[in-house]
């Protein structure tokens, strides 16, 4: 059995979501090996004909993107059916519950969005009678590494069977989107990202998946600024859309910002570690447990809050980022696991116990 990956609306991004179909595109051909990386060459001719198989355009009644084989069961018996599972985006599916899935050759089928997580923006659609021989894309095994190449595969303006390379440009982003959350853990990268491509994966030169294409910036001076849903965001929920058709989504119900010298300053802080509760949700897993401001400094020309909670860390994981707590529990937290956070208060470090909840459907999800 092997596995793959997937990848949102954005405020200032343009959804690399769907568009009206068109034709295909002829794939790039392999760059030489620049040896001032010393990197081996990434033959991406090769690469495609490797993977192309398994890339897939998604249909609905809002338009056409992209998605790839994750996961092939074959049938244990004479009856049985092969049971092809496609991941793609969330919005990509945009809640429909069945879809049109055309593969390799100009061949439909009809698929069935078995699960999705608008917080993940993941969704698995299943597909019961894939044409003959085809397989799945293998995830990688850990998040890439910056300056690591890559290549964007899918169906960018409905121009079907695309290839587009370049790097990783930066790793564990936050993607803002148009309800108000953030996708934690997403993958940066300069292979070109079009409306269209959402779904589709992102992959190494060896052919892993290490990222499901999302968005890309639509702002003027913007070039070439795309993400991905990370490799270990996809291993952590797509088997769980698998089995349950839906992920608990794991939060603690804070609001944070990072401690800057101005922040610092104001609190009489000698450290900028650490994050600063800005908010704590009423009634939500933090409500009683951590503080946000409740008197106002002033440092200079600007005003600064006080008085309020710092984390440091996370069962012992120093925290430099809000990235790093929205990382930590979609990757290694549940709904009802206790988490230890190591807090700054007046002063003093203490522990302070929380139990995660799981996060509320977002308004107009």
């Amino acid at each position: 059995m092997r596995r793959t990956t997937t990848a949102v609306l954005v405020t200032v991004l343009l959804t690399a979501g769907s568009v009206a179909g068109v034709t295909a595109i002829v794939p790039g051909a392999a760059p030489l090996e620049d040896a001032r990386q010393g990197q081996p060459a990434c033959d991406y001719q090769s690469l495609f004909d490797e993977t192309a198989g398994s890339v897939v355009s998604i249909r609905t009644s809002s338009g056409q993107s992209s998605g790839f084989v994750y996961e092939v069961e074959n049938g244990t018996d004479t009856n049985a059916t092969d049971d092809t599972y496609v991941v793609t985006n969330a919005h990509v599916v945009s809640g429909a519950a069945e879809v049109e899935v055309e593969f390799e050759g100009s061949e439909f089928r009809s698929g069935s969005v078995v699960g999705h997580s608008t917080y993940a923006d993941l969704a698995v659609v299943s597909v019961s009678d894939p044409p003959a021989g085809t397989g799945a894309l293998s995830l990688a095994d850990t998040d890439p590494q910056r300056g690591e190449r890559v290549a964007a595969l899918g169906n960018p303006f409905g121009l079907d069977e695309t290839i587009s390379h370049g790097i990783v440009s930066g790793l564990n982003r936050t993607l803002p989107t148009r309800l108000g959350f953030e996708i934690p853990n997403v993958v940066q990268t300069d292979a070109p990202i079009s409306p269209g491509n959402s779904g589709g994966p992102l992959v190494n030169c060896d052919g892993d998946v290490v990222g499901v294409n999302t968005a890309g910036i639509a702002r003027q001076g913007a070039e070439n600024i795309g993400f991905a849903v990370s490799p270990s965001v996809v291993e952590r929920v797509v088997p769980e859309l698998l089995d349950d058709g839906e992920f608990d989504y794991p939060y603690i119900g804070v609001r944070t910002t990072p401690v800057t010298p101005t922040i610092a300053d104001g609190n009489d802080l000698d450290r900028t570690t650490g994050l600063a509760v800005v908010s704590v949700l009423e009634d939500g897993p933090s409500a009683g447990a951590l503080q946000g401001p409740t008197e106002v400094e002033t440092v200079g020309d600007r005003l600064v809050p006080t008085d309020w909670d710092l984390i440091l860390a996370i069962d012992g994981q120093q925290l430099r980022s809000g990235e790093a707590l929205g990382t930590y529990l979609v990757t290694e937290t549940r709904p009802g696991d206790t988490v230890d956070l190591t807090v700054l208060r007046d002063g003093d470090v203490q522990r302070v116990q929380i139990t995660v909840g799981e996060r509320p459907d977002p308004v107009g999800a």
